[in-house]
C-alpha cells in the first residue's frame, strides 16, 4: 500500500501550475499529515487518496475515457491504491494499464492535477476521493480493451470531449502545458 510519507513526497516534489492547484496540494499534504496510518487506504472514511491517469494517444490528439458504471459519466482511468502499490504514480500506472488493457504505457514523473470530490465507495459510506492525477501516454497504435471496471472505453478528441466531462477538460489543458513545457526543456 502507498505509504502516506511516500505520497507526501510525491506531492511535495510537484510544482502545481496555478494557485487553485497549489491550495489543493496543501490540503492533500495536510490530510496526509493528519492521517499518517491510513490516508491512502479506502477504509479511511473521512477520505482517502486515489490515483488516476489522463491517458493520451501517442500524438496527444485523443484521450482515453471510461464510461464508469458507478459514476455514469465519461471520466479518466484510475481508482484506489492497492497493497502492491509503492507510490501514487505506480497506482495510477497500474490502474491505467488494468482499465485500458494496453501495454507499454508511459507515465509522467510528477502529478498533472489534483482534485477532491465526494463519492460513495463500495462500502456504502459517503466519503471523499483526494485524487492525484498523472499524465500517461499510450504507444502509437495502441488499442484499448474494455475491462470489467467499465461500461465502455473510447478515445475522445481532446477538442471534442463529452459534455458531461467534469474535470477532464482542465486536465487536458494542463497536459497541453506539461507537454509544451517538456518540449521546451528538451530543446534547451
Amino acid at each position: 500500500m502507498v505509504a502516506p510519507a511516500t505520497a507526501a513526497r510525491e506531492l511535495a516534489d510537484w510544482t502545481p501550475p496555478d494557485e487553485a492547484q497549489r491550495a489543493l496540494r496543501y490540503a492533500l499534504l495536510a490530510f496526509l499529515d493528519a492521517r499518517p496510518a491510513d490516508a491512502c487506504d479506502r477504509s479511511c472514511i473521512p477520505g482517502h487518496l486515489t490515483a488516476s491517469a489522463l491517458v493520451l494517444d501517442a500524438a496527444g490528439e485523443h484521450t482515453l475515457l471510461t464510461l464508469h458504471p458507478r459514476v455514469g459519466r465519461w471520466i479518466q482511468l484510475g481508482g484506489h491504491c492497492e497493497p502492491g502499490d509503492v507510490s501514487l504514480r505506480a497506482a495510477a500506472l497500474r490502474e491505467a494499464t488494468e482499465e485500458s488493457g494496453m501495454d507499454g504505457l508511459e507515465i509522467g514523473e510528477h502529478p498533472l492535477h489534483v482534485d477532491v470530490h465526494p463519492v460513495t465507495c463500495s462500502g456504502g459510506h459517503p466519503t471523499r476521493h483526494l485524487d492525484v492525477r498523472y499524465l500517461v501516454r499510450a504507444p502509437a497504435g495502441a488499442q484499448p480493451r474494455i475491462s470489467d471496471e467499465s461500461l465502455d472505453l473510447r478515445w475522445w478528441p481532446v477538442h471534442a470531449l463529452p459534455a458531461d466531462s467534469d474535470t477532464v477538460p482542465t486536465m487536458v489543458a494542463a497536459a497541453g502545458g506539461a507537454v509544451r513545457g517538456s518540449a521546451r526543456r528538451t530543446a534547451r
